[in-house]
């Protein structure tokens, strides 16, 4: 509770701050070290979470997305992908309507490859400093204190070096914490992190480090994680995911309010209120694979300058068909 009024503007103050630096899109805070080059590499100290609720020192995003044919009206329009969060990394109990689909396509062998193109996306978001970087950035932000975006196989070697009994302390800490090394080298034409490891060697931060702290505060890492979907954005999210199942293309006059393709304006008119086609499914969660993919796009920041992956081949029609048949059996049954 506050106690006076230098604390309540203070407090605004902070939030309106934080509130200005959310948006991903040019957003220089974050430092984008897949933009480095092979043979590149980075050295950051991470720092730890404001949120005291939060056990670790990173925050785990979780995305799925959603790719259509095209877009609805749109002459010779190339395919598109939707980005849409998936509620189970608010970790409050939260049932996502597409996950609760896609688990049962797990115990069929030949719906395997859709599950794995359906299912969430995982990356983590980390802060800290960058204390030495082989990398040019252009224009380097006022607060040391960068964010950073961490993909699976980056942070596998993180929380695997965490379990060495010979790491005393946590590398987060100010006076005898570790840095880590990010080593950019390519593997099969793609970018590949393997190399990355912690120091072996304690270092405290700097006084110019520690004054940055003192002068900026440290994340709530909990605020650049998607805004949590409403009931209806839900119901949103399981239509769109029914359309790309089906290969229908994307509509932005029906969704267009809610999730759009990156790049894509808000339409200026829409439907005032969403009704859904059908009621949102609600499954008994089963076991599925950990399915791990990264993507820098999912933060709306430039891609790695790697070669793509293979375009994931549109489902047949009598698949699709299948699967829909499956996703609406289920519904009518609620």
């Amino acid at each position: 509770m506050a106690t006076s009024l230098a604390e309540i503007r203070a407090k605004l103050a902070q939030q309106e701050t934080r509130s200005q630096g959310q948006g991903f899109t040019g957003d220089n805070s974050i430092f984008a070290h897949w933009n480095m080059e092979e043979g590149q590499n980075a050295v950051l100290r991470f720092l730890p979470d404001a949120n005291a609720k939060n056990t670790f020192f990173w925050l785990e995003r979780a995305m799925i997305r959603l790719p259509f044919a095209g877009v609805k009206g749109e002459l010779d329009s190339k395919p598109v992908q939707v980005q849409v969060p998936c509620v189970e990394m608010y970790n409050d109990g939260s049932a996502c309507p597409i996950l609760a689909e896609v688990r049962n396509w797990f115990k069929d062998p030949s719906l395997e490859e859709m599950g794995r193109k359906y299912w969430k996306k995982k990356s983590y978001l980390f802060q800290g400093f960058v204390r030495q970087t082989t990398m040019t950035e252009e224009r380097l932000p006022e607060n040391p204190i960068r964010r950073f975006i961490i993909s699976p196989q980056i942070f596998t070697i993180i929380k695997s070096s965490l379990m060495d009994p010979e790491i005393e302390e946590l590398p987060t800490d100010y006076q005898r914490g570790l840095d880590f090394r990010i080593s950019k080298t390519t593997k099969g034409g793609y970018a590949d992190y393997s190399t990355s490891t912690w120091s072996r060697k304690e270092s405290p931060l700097t006084e110019a480090e520690q004054a940055a702290i003192n002068q900026y505060g440290l994340y709530d890492l909990s605020t650049f994680l998607p805004k949590k979907p409403t009931d209806v954005e839900l119901k949103v999210m399981k239509e769109m995911f029914e359309a790309s199942v089906d290969g229908q293309p994307y509509d932005t006059e029906r969704w267009g309010q809610y999730y759009r393709p990156t790049g894509m304006q808000a339409p200026a008119s829409s439907n005032a209120e969403f009704t859904a086609s059908a009621p949102v499914a609600e499954s008994a969660p089963t076991a599925a694979p950990e399915i791990n993919s990264f993507d820098d796009s999912d933060f709306g920041v430039p891609s790695a300058p790697v070669a793509a992956p293979a375009a994931t081949a549109t489902p047949s029609s009598a698949k699709a068909n299948d699967i829909l048949a499956m996703i609406r059996a289920r519904s009518e049954q609620k």
